[in-house]
């Protein structure tokens, strides 16, 4: 019992001092995912991978100097942002009541877009007349089905 113990406790030792490990690494990559490379190809910054891309060692090497700086993520993000446009942004700092609306107004107009249609047809709908009831089966009504049907045969 004692030397199981004591098994668990080594683990949870090693277990607890591995948490810190690669934490700046975890933050580069975190904050590198957050980014967009500046070059046009429409990828995040740390996943650039076309041969001679301009732009992305020179933001992989300004995230690391903002980093050694010791500045906050928003801080980091904010700066990018500052210095390259929102472009640079994967997506809207939520500090930013502008980059909020342009994210969100899209897909609000989308919803009240569809909300607006189908009310459009609930209108028409109630405008129909009700429909007509079928004549009644009368000999005039009759006579009038044939010479319908006489009239519309090829």
């Amino acid at each position: 019992m004692l030397k199981r113990s004591i098994h668990i406790l080594l683990l949870l030792t090693v277990a607890f001092s591995m948490l810190g490990a690669g934490a700046p690494d975890t933050r580069f990559q975190r904050l590198g995912g957050k980014m967009m490379c500046t070059c046009g190809c429409a990828q995040m910054l740390l996943e650039c991978n076309h041969v001679g891309c301009p732009d992305s060692p020179r933001l992989i090497g300004e995230l690391h100097q903002q980093l050694d700086a010791g500045l906050s993520d928003a801080g980091i993000l904010t700066w990018f942002a500052d210095k390259y446009g929102p472009t640079v942004l994967a997506a809207p700092l939520r500090d930013n009541l502008f980059d909020r609306t342009t994210w969100y107004i899209p897909g609000l107009v989308l919803v009240l877009g569809i909300i607006g249609v189908f009310l459009l047809i609930r209108y028409w709908k109630s405008r129909l007349p009700p429909p007509a009831s079928p004549l009644p089966h009368t000999p005039s009504a009759n006579a009038l089905r044939d010479r319908i049907r006489n009239e519309t045969e090829y």
